[in-house]
């Protein structure tokens, strides 16, 4: 069975993700909190397989959320479920920790999906997120990047494949591919050789 931690300041819609969760044979909702703080709480005391996590929340929002709960280092992916698509924020959850974002408008089957294929080690992601962050302005700063970006960026420059990289930095290879293309699209080239060189140029002078 696969423990389930809703989190959402919305009572009626963490009523219906429970319904919709516990409809099924192998999902069961174990927790539900209304906000950052006490979803914290809640995955240190009950230790889920998965938190469906929104990001728009009174007090401590979900990115925060995310980062803390990651920084536990507990067995716990988290699933982002929202409603915005803005290609910054992406980036900025799947860099606190995230292994997927899905959004509210999804149809139920496909969040079903979206949830077990996080059991398999997949990262879900809705493609209307995937393309908005790739389509987020390019930028020509090293620190600009997300910390993220950057670990997956030095690790570029040593020639690793995305297998290598999603190894190393233990995240899923779609995770890998979706911040390598975010990258590219930043720092304004289209291939790995590239990015190394601007790698070369912009970070190392940084250090």
């Amino acid at each position: 069975m696969i423990r389930v931690v809703l989190v959402d300041d919305h009572r009626l819609v963490r009523a219906g993700l429970q319904s919709l969760l516990d409809s099924t044979d192998d999902l069961q909702v174990v927790g539900a909190a209304s906000d950052g703080a006490e979803a914290l709480a809640l995955v240190a005391e009950l230790t889920p397989d998965i938190v469906l996590m929104d990001l728009s929340m009174p007090g401590m929002d979900g990115v925060e959320a995310t980062r803390r709960i990651t920084a536990l280092g507990l067995d716990v992916q988290i699933l982002v479920l929202t409603s915005f698509s803005e290609g910054d924020r992406v980036r900025r959850t799947l860099d606190a920790g995230a292994v997927g974002y899905l959004l509210k408008d999804s149809d139920p089957e496909e969040l079903l999906r979206g949830v077990r294929a996080v059991v398999r080690g997949e990262s879900p992601l809705d493609p209307r997120a995937a393309r908005a962050m790739l389509q987020a302005r390019p930028v020509a700063r090293g620190e600009d990047l997300t910390d993220r970006e950057r670990e997956v960026l030095e690790l570029i420059t040593r020639g690793m494949a995305n297998k290598q990289i999603a190894r190393a930095l233990h995240i899923s290879d779609s995770t890998v591919k979706a911040h390598v293309g975010s990258i590219f699209q930043r720092i304004g080239v289209t291939d790995r050789t590239s990015a190394a060189l601007w790698a070369e140029r912009n970070l190392r002078t940084q250090r």
